[in-house]
């Protein structure tokens, strides 16, 4: 998906009512490691849809917040912010599904992995250079 696009996320399979954390994760261009992480509870019939389930508190956030595994995303290393420097690469956002709650979850029980791209296929980047100036115009297909 491009990265200001929703992106909607649900785990089937869990238990009834089972207590998970979900925890995503992504390095920047450096190498550095971002994260997030939100205690859940799935619903009677075994199945967690962030946009109509509330994370709990104990995580990066709590609430009904469909987007939050992705903008509570924050550093390992202190004041380290979260840029792109290279926008014809994606930004690579790997999803846990951790059991339990607490300081240390519990085991794995699923993973994925998501590409955030930040151009649609077929638009053209031109470096602009004109004197002082310096910009990058993106055209569409």
């Amino acid at each position: 998906s491009l990265f200001d696009e929703p992106l909607a996320i649900a785990v089937q399979g869990l238990g009834p009512r089972q207590q998970v954390t979900l925890r995503t994760s992504l390095r920047d261009e450096t190498g550095e490691l971002f994260q997030a992480c939100a205690r859940y509870q799935a619903g009677d019939n075994g199945e967690l849809d962030l946009a109509r389930c509330p994370a709990l508190p104990g995580g990066s956030f709590s609430g009904l917040e469909p987007m939050g595994l992705l903008w509570a995303l924050q550093p390992q290393k202190q004041y380290w912010r979260l840029v792109k420097r290279d926008v014809q690469s994606p930004f690579v956002l790997q999803l846990e599904v951790l059991e339990g709650h607490g300081e240390s979850p519990g085991r794995l029980l699923a993973q994925a992995q998501h590409e955030r791209a930040f151009l649609r296929d077929g638009v053209r980047r031109v470096p602009v250079r004109e004197g002082r100036i310096r910009a990058t115009l993106f055209l569409p297909p």
